[in-house]
């Protein structure tokens, strides 16, 4: 399993547009991938998962990816909160 620290730098967290960017991007995998907030883990291909967590600017999240791809799903999550002023 690949494990990922990321500190969310959208001004407006993961609501509709950076949570769509970033589920479109973890459904481009194989690899289970999970994003982890304050004690509740949801499936980071799933929208309204993503969504109910509430993840605010300036909140520190963990993303997990298990399987074939995990490293790339990582790294390609990464570069996408990076490109998409998401997070860092």
């Amino acid at each position: 399993m690949e494990k990922k620290t990321f500190k969310v730098t959208s001004e407006t967290g993961l609501h509709a547009r950076p949570a769509t960017v970033l589920v479109n991007q973890a459904n481009q995998y194989q690899s289970e991938l999970n994003l982890h907030y304050k004690g509740k883990t949801v499936n980071l291909k799933s929208i309204m998962g993503v969504m109910s967590l509430g993840v605010g600017k300036d909140a520190e999240i963990e993303i997990s990816a298990e399987g074939s791809d995990a490293k790339e799903a990582l790294e390609g999550i990464e570069a996408t909160l990076k490109k998409e002023n998401i997070g860092e």
